[in-house]
């Protein structure tokens, strides 16, 4: 077991036994490992980061409650600063919205094309396992880079890279024998 979870564990105990110095320890040393979380997420310089943080503190600080001694601690705090940083993405996409809906006369897309396209394109991409398809769209329909693609998905880039390479490989294949059928 690794060092921070043997601590971070330790600390969880004595504060659910009642020993407020270990709480404090607690939501100390947690705050660091936090904060390196949302780092490799979002970025540096992110002023939302001390945010997220605290919101994911709070969230430890009502549920410790929930908390069963048998399993670790860390998974536990880190499923809630998954779903802290899952719902803050979610907020800010909302926020980063622009309604067209006043501008549509600007804008002459022949709707059936489109529809087709997009068609096609997911079945396509239906096969793919479900975290290759989004690397897929993310990176190469919606123009993000690997980096970008990967905080979205949660994954390292490197996995993100691996992603993108075994999906095209397949679909390759797959548009291969479906040549070889025609």
């Amino acid at each position: 077991m690794p060092h921070t979870e043997v601590r971070l564990k330790a600390l969880m105990l004595s504060s659910l036994g009642g020993d407020v110095a270990a709480y404090r320890d607690l939501l100390r040393e947690l705050a660091g490992h936090l904060r390196r979380y949302y780092r490799r997420r979002l970025g540096h310089g992110r002023a939302d980061l001390e945010d997220l943080i605290q919101e994911t503190l709070m969230a430890v600080h009502t549920r410790r409650a929930s908390y069963d001694p048998s399993y670790p601690f860390t998974p536990w705090a880190y499923a809630m600063a998954h779903y802290k940083l899952v719902d803050h993405l979610r907020r800010e996409r909302v926020r980063a919205a622009e309604p067209i809906d006043e501008y549509a006369e600007l804008f002459a897309i022949d709707e059936n094309e489109q529809m087709a396209a997009a068609h096609d394109v997911e079945r396509l991409l239906a096969p793919l396992p479900a975290r290759q398809r989004d690397a897929i769209r993310l990176t190469r329909i919606e123009g993000l880079s690997v980096e970008e693609a990967a905080r979205r998905t949660g994954q390292s880039p490197t996995a993100t890279k691996v992603g993108i390479h075994r999906a095209l490989k397949r679909l390759r294949e797959a548009m291969g024998a479906r040549d070889a059928d025609e």
